[in-house]
């Protein structure tokens, strides 16, 4: 399973860029890949993007940096090999059609991956259900308040940091998915956070 996520110049894939992307193997977790490019020439750049993921306009414009299909091209060369490369994390539809919009772009015509996901947010919902717990729904626009900070709350460890970064944000999802899926750690960084329906 390839637990993925990337940071954006927006949310439209065929409007935006990716900027960075961070993946764990879920299944051998030492193996992980971060990666950063400039947009492509001509994407549009939401203010509140960057506000999230911390680059100036300068870093993704910076030229000296790999464009989108070469990093499109590391992240399908990462998941070569694999048994499972079914993507995995918190929204990770999202990511998979930046990543498909990435490829297209950069001209691929054997877009690798199917569109079965398993995404982190339904995974929660369900493991609070089946413990007997509402899962959060927000009040005023009601729908499901499961956002990665409430994730990360519920299997007990830190929230990812501000700004986001790719390889943060993969890393706190695949913990998660750890710990939800299987009742077991993951990464050595969160070795001494207890799951809490363990202890």
């Amino acid at each position: 399973m390839l637990v993925t996520d990337c940071e954006m110049t927006g949310l439209e894939p065929h409007l935006h860029s990716i900027l960075s992307v961070g993946v764990i193997d879920l299944e051998h977790p030492e193996r992980q890949l971060y990666e950063e490019c400039r947009m492509w020439d001509g994407a549009k750049v939401e203010d509140e993007a960057l506000a999230v993921c911390g680059f100036t306009r300068e870093q993704i414009a910076d030229p000296t940096k790999q464009t989108e299909g070469e990093l499109v091209h590391k992240f399908i060369a990462f998941a070569n090999g694999m048994q499972d490369t079914t993507l995995a994390g918190q929204n990770v539809f999202v990511d998979f059609f930046f990543l498909q919009a990435a490829a297209k772009r950069a001209g691929h015509t054997a877009w690798p991956f199917a569109h079965r996901i398993i995404d982190l947010h339904s995974l929660c919902w369900e493991h609070k259900i089946k413990g007997g717990e509402a899962p959060p729904l927000d009040a005023e626009k009601h729908h499901s308040a499961l956002n990665l900070e409430a994730v990360c709350n519920y299997v007990g460890i830190p929230k990812e940091t501000k700004p986001h970064n790719a390889l943060t944000g993969a890393k706190v999802s695949a913990e998660a998915i750890s710990r939800l899926l299987y009742d077991k750690k993951l990464l050595p960084e969160f070795e001494q956070y207890q799951i809490p329906w363990l202890s």
